[in-house]
């Protein structure tokens, strides 16, 4: 399994936040929470990357803004609500493919347990 560590540390860290904060507030929150983790953890991210998109192996003047870009190539989606949806999945789908970066993680705070899901750009 592709990044199978480093999932297990980014998915470790939102537990933690989970476990501190439980669920209830907004995803700012829960972002700026995951960040101190990530720190303390020593897992290499970058908070609200721009992140370049291409079509047809060209460069688009636009750009998405990932909630974490992890590790140098693992964007992670962060989510406060009630379950992860198809437009969420679908959404992280289409970054994946867009830029091109083998693995995208949601994960999300909005229940009494922590949720996330992994995806494989194929």
């Amino acid at each position: 399994m592709i990044y199978k560590k480093e999932t297990y540390d980014i998915v470790g860290a939102a537990m933690e936040v989970h476990r501190c904060l439980g669920h209830g507030f907004l995803e700012s929150v829960y972002q700026e929470a995951l960040e101190i983790e990530l720190k303390v953890r020593l897992i290499p991210h970058v908070s609200q990357k721009q992140i370049e998109i291409y079509y047809k192996q060209k460069l688009l003047s636009k750009t998405f803004v990932a909630d974490l870009y992890c590790y140098d190539g693992i964007i992670v989606e962060l989510k406060a609500v009630s379950s992860i949806l198809a437009i969420h999945e679908a959404q992280l789908i289409n970054y994946l493919k867009a830029t091109k970066k083998e693995l995208g993680i949601i994960i999300n705070f909005g229940n009494d347990s922590l949720e996330y899901k992994r995806y494989l750009n194929t």
